[in-house]
């Protein structure tokens, strides 16, 4: 985990759109609340009309689009996601 580290940056424009870097994985998403796993800790976003405009894993890169609210950093790398796996993984399975 000493790699998980590594850079990470939140760029918000007008609470309306916005970038996030040193991404991980995104376990979860919908209009209303999304998580993230950063290389900082575990990212949660609640606003409205919430959506992933671009994601790339590879990068670590996100895009998000909508009406942000809350932004809130939380310790640890997620206990659900190592019981069930995240969303985009169960996805590609």
């Amino acid at each position: 985990m000493e790699e998980a580290k590594g850079k990470h940056s939140l760029h918000l424009h007008d609470r309306e759109t916005g970038s996030v870097s040193g991404v991980l994985d995104v376990v979860s998403f919908d209009t209303e609340i999304i998580l993230l796993e950063t290389t900082r800790g575990m990212l949660t976003i609640r606003g409205e009309k919430l959506h992933v405009s671009r994601l790339c894993l590879e990068k670590g890169e996100v895009d998000l689009e909508g009406i942000f609210g809350t932004l809130e950093y939380s310790e640890g790398s997620g206990e659900r996601k190592k019981k069930k796996g995240s969303l985009v993984r169960r996805l590609f399975q």
